[in-house]
């Protein structure tokens, strides 16, 4: 920290109690001077000799030399330095003080008019010379400028602080050589510099948000204006602004908050988030995080801005919603919402997030030929499982309805949602806590789930769920049979394309033959339900299993049936197509008679057997 020295005489002012302060002089005082509730007990001559409102003032005393300066910038400390400046008494100035004894020598008018080199000037050396070209020093400066306003403001203090502070955070880091506070550990990013560098140079390496952390100790409206100066400067990025802001809330905003606070506090808190909102950075595409911005618009919320601000905030996340984590968007509801969180907010903000998206279903294009999505599907696909983890969340509410369940899930696009394990997790978590839910409501709830585009472990799982109606596990069991059948289909396609096209060797027949065999083994055994953790890789648990000998889990009796006769179906239409597509693409010779015929018979058996 920077100081000054002056004078050369010993202090030589003493205290009587709490209020009397005087010079211990052979001299006797000849002046009494009152300065708030301290009196002063001091000599004429060396005050007058130095301030020229003490030389009107004193004049105009009379024979009871007793002055009061009730309105005095400082108080009593601050005239005390002005005073031992008058005898001559050493005085040290530093960034704590240097403030108010410059409003003091201004109200005293210790100008270059009545003295050479009189207080004034010298704070001013001292201020230009030392303090504004100090980072740490201007920000201790600012912050008493505070309690002496309107004087520091007059005098240009204020402005010269916040010049310095903002010029100062604009500086290259690499040319920084000030100490500043840092007490976050550099990421990943930071630590990546030039090769050539040292191991300690890349730690020691400044960040550019190397001074976020210093000015948080401003008071907001001192803070207000010095990044708005930093923000005009524009050399600052968006994205290091929206960190000091980030910053600066988690220094002044608690970590909760309810309705026990002061209403002075909650005024305050609400007067800190209007202006947060106000300096956030125009750029939208970088900035503050959307996890940022959904926690102050949950504060916003229960401090009770004006909707202005929070419309402006709603907005600014509808356009990062994709960034966003399903715990940033659990905002509690307010009253009178009887709801455990504010869906219709989250709705909104779906809604307008879609809007500024202006998503399509064409947005993929064409690399060495493949088909690679573009930029706004993988973000409407990244909005689209969002939505979904937070209707699992919201699902336990035994408040929620159907119809906000419903209208929240049909606001994500279809080609926004490839995958519905998500969206039944939910479903069933729905179904699981509503256990009043009627035929038709259960039936509209369910119809949001497309299970053609469930994976193998959901559908598994949704075969299972006595909580789903009849016709969707029919739907689910039908479906993976289907699938299953496809893929045997494929591979006796496979098969024949390999015998015409190529002369295969017996070993070579054989060892396509194995490895058919397996992949037939593979398919067939998709549908066996093992006793795994579903939720290990965030799916779903199915609890109170039945459990056979071999470990193999049972479906319930009643899916049971159904799958029996969809599998025993599914692969004699499967051998049917085989047959017909055998006889009418190989040659009579490719094929034994007895084989053919054992093959017939063995289907009409099988047929026989459900019938």
């Amino acid at each position: 920290m920077k100081f000054m020295k002056l004078g050369s005489k010993p202090d030589a002012f003493q205290a009587h109690g709490k209020s009397v302060r005087y010079v211990a002089s052979e001299l006797e005082t000849d002046v009494t001077i009152n300065v708030g509730e301290v009196k002063f007990n001091l000599h004429k001559f060396p005050l007058m000799s130095k301030s020229n409102r003490l030389l009107m003032l004193l004049s105009q005393a009379g024979e009871e030399n007793e002055i009061d300066m009730v309105d005095f910038p400082g108080g009593p400390k601050a005239f005390e330095i002005c005073a031992k400046f008058c005898y001559g008494m050493i005085v040290t100035l530093n960034a704590y003080n240097v403030v108010t004894a410059r409003c003091a020598a201004e109200y005293l008018e210790m100008t270059e008019d009545v003295d050479r080199g009189n207080l004034i000037f010298k704070i001013e050396v001292f201020l230009n010379s030392s303090i504004f070209h100090s980072w740490k020093d201007s920000i201790i400066v600012l912050q008493t400028t505070k309690s002496l306003l309107p004087w520091s403001e007059d005098l240009k203090i204020v402005g010269s602080c916040i010049d310095s502070i903002a010029s100062k955070t604009s500086v290259d880091p690499a040319s920084i050589t000030w100490s500043y506070t840092y007490n976050r550990k550099l990421s990943v990013p930071d630590k990546i510099v030039e090769e050539g560098m040292n191991f300690r140079d890349k730690i020691d390496s400044v960040p550019k948000d190397w001074w976020v952390e210093d000015i948080c100790e401003l008071d907001i409206d001192l803070y207000k204006r010095v990044m708005i100066t930093v923000k005009s400067k524009g050399r600052m990025d968006g994205q290091v602004i929206g960190e000091a802001l980030k910053t600066y809330a988690v220094r002044w905003l608690p970590d909760s908050f309810d309705d026990s606070v002061s209403d002075a506090r909650t005024w305050r808190y609400r007067y800190l988030v209007e202006n947060l909102i106000c300096l956030l950075p125009p750029d939208k595409a970088a900035g503050c995080s959307c996890s940022f911005l959904l926690k102050l618009l949950k504060f916003a919320i229960l401090v009770g801005i004006d909707d202005s601000a929070r419309e402006y905030l709603v907005k600014r996340i509808s356009l990062k919603l994709h960034e966003a984590s399903v715990k940033d968007l659990l905002i509690l509801a307010r009253p009178p919402q009887n709801t455990l969180y504010d869906v219709e907010l989250i709705q909104c903000i779906v809604s307008r997030s879609l809007m500024h998206g202006k998503y399509s279903q064409d947005t993929k294009h064409e690399e060495n030929g493949d088909f690679i999505l573009g930029h706004e599907h993988v973000t409407l696909m990244n909005v689209g499982k969002l939505i979904d983890g937070y209707l699992a969340e919201i699902a336990y509410d035994p408040n929620l309805t159907i119809s906000s369940f419903v209208d929240l899930s049909r606001s994500i696009p279809e080609f926004g949602r490839p995958i519905h394990d998500g969206l039944y997790k939910a479903i069933d978590i729905y179904l699981k806590e509503h256990l009043s839910m009627t035929k038709a409501e259960k039936k509209k709830i369910c119809g949001l789930m497309d299970v053609k585009k469930l994976t193998t472990d959901a559908s598994t799982h949704a075969a299972q769920n006595e909580r789903l109606p009849l016709r969707v596990v029919v739907q689910v069991l039908f479906f993976e049979q289907v699938r299953a059948a496809s893929g045997v289909q494929a591979l006796s396609n496979n098969a024949r394309d390999t015998l015409n096209s190529t002369t295969n060797t017996d070993e070579e027949l054989e060892k396509t033959a194995a490895d058919g065999n397996k992949s037939l083994m593979k398919q067939m055994s998709r549908m066996k339900i093992k006793d795994e953790d579903f939720l290990k890789n965030g799916k779903l648990r199915k609890k109170n299993s039945k459990i056979t000998k071999n470990g193999v889990q049972l479906l319930p009796s009643r899916s049971k049936r159904i799958f029996d006769r969809l599998w025993v179906v599914a692969r004699g239409h499967v051998e049917n197509r085989s047959s017909e597509t055998s006889g009418s693409s190989q040659s009579p010779t490719s094929i034994a008679p007895g084989d053919t015929k054992s093959f017939g018979s063995s289907s009409r058996q099988r047929r026989h057997s459900i019938s």
